[in-house]
């Protein structure tokens, strides 16, 4: 109309702004198409002489790396179909297997794994990935590898199992899983520490609650002494670590009757089902559990939260970082279980 002003985007301006939004992002290099999931830029990038083993300046990574360590799995099938060295080590000695346990990228793992990934590999101090992926807390991937046959009783360089690194940093999910598939937790590190004493040195009760309970006999694993003559009580007091403590000399422990195997096994999932958001805090904050992690129908603390409403939970766990896009055993993301628990 005229006299007035034309309030929307001139036509210039949409056409500008259309031609910025066609215009194609170009990577400086192959580790960062890769990190970016670009799988044709990566293909282009090689046809144009790239090597596909070629090792960044900074961090020493290869293409296959950065793929296991942001998760890029069309690229990660991308490199392993054109030939990626799948034993090629970092300056710590991580394999791309390695770097999947730590990040937890359970997809990348599997596709690791069916390429023929060594889950054996040691890195720099007689790490496999499953004592990285113990470390982390990813029990999801840490099933995937067990699922493949591998041997979870491998030991460090300093006699560590699995099962010892799941007791030292309090993973109860791995724990408890590394269990399920027979590992012993009374075998002893090259300190004489059974994975008990460790998990009393670092005050993780859940662990240590679950550890008596599976152990032949929960008495005499309280009166165990390591090399340093030092049994858990000991390094409860050593360490300050009153939780366990009050645990011991308050006689709770009830021999081996482990009461809700859910419960001990997952308790964020148990706490985000219920909407009891103090105590999922508290277990992430504590790190009992890693807030992705997977139960045994591959469902994380967020497809919990999701089926039953509680959206306190999910706006804490998105803040804190949750992934909202993994998918359980189902297929269905935490917005999918939300959308078919309320039809």
């Amino acid at each position: 109309m005229p006299g007035v002003a034309n309030s929307g985007p001139s036509s210039s301006f949409k056409e500008t702004a259309n031609t910025c939004a066609r215009k194609k992002v170009h990577f400086g290099s192959i580790h960062d198409a890769v990190r970016a999931g670009d799988v044709k830029q990566l293909s282009e990038i090689v046809e144009r002489g790239a090597n596909i083993n070629e090792v960044d300046v900074l961090h020493k990574f290869t293409p296959l790396h950065w793929a296991a360590h942001s998760g890029s799995l069309e690229c990660l099938h991308w490199l392993l179909w054109h030939g990626a060295d799948i034993t090629q080590v970092t300056t710590r000695g991580w394999t791309a297997a390695h770097i999947a346990a730590i990040r937890g990228q359970d997809a990348c793992m599997q596709a690791l794994v069916i390429n023929g990934a060594n889950l054996t590999a040691q890195d720099d101090y007689g790490c496999t990935p499953l004592h990285l992926a113990a470390t982390h807390g990813h029990s999801f991937t840490l099933q995937i590898m067990l699922r493949s046959g591998v041997d979870p009783s491998v030991t460090d360089k300093r006699e560590w199992r699995p099962v010892h690194y799941a007791a030292f940093h309090g993973r109860l999910g791995c724990l408890q899983l590394l269990v399920k598939w027979g590992c012993g937790i009374e075998t002893v590190d090259h300190n004489g520490n059974l994975p008990v004493h460790l998990a009393a040195m670092e005050g993780h009760l859940h662990c240590f609650k679950f550890l008596l309970s599976r152990m032949n006999s929960g008495t005499q694993a309280l009166k165990a002494f390591n090399d340093n003559g030092e049994n858990v009580l000991d390094l409860a007091q050593r360490f300050f670590k009153h939780n366990i403590l009050q645990f011991i000399q308050g006689a709770k422990y009830e021999g081996n009757d482990l009461g809700d195997q859910e419960t001990l096994a997952f308790p964020g999932h148990v706490a985000a089902f219920k909407g009891d958001l103090e105590m999922l805090k508290k277990l992430v904050e504590e790190g009992v559990i890693n807030f992705n992690e997977r139960d045994d129908t591959g469902s994380t603390p967020m497809h919990k939260a999701a089926g039953q409403g509680h959206i306190e939970c999910l706006q804490w766990l998105i803040k804190v970082g949750a992934d909202s896009n993994i998918t359980n055993k189902a297929g269905e993301t935490p917005s999918d279980v939300a959308k078919s628990s309320f039809l």
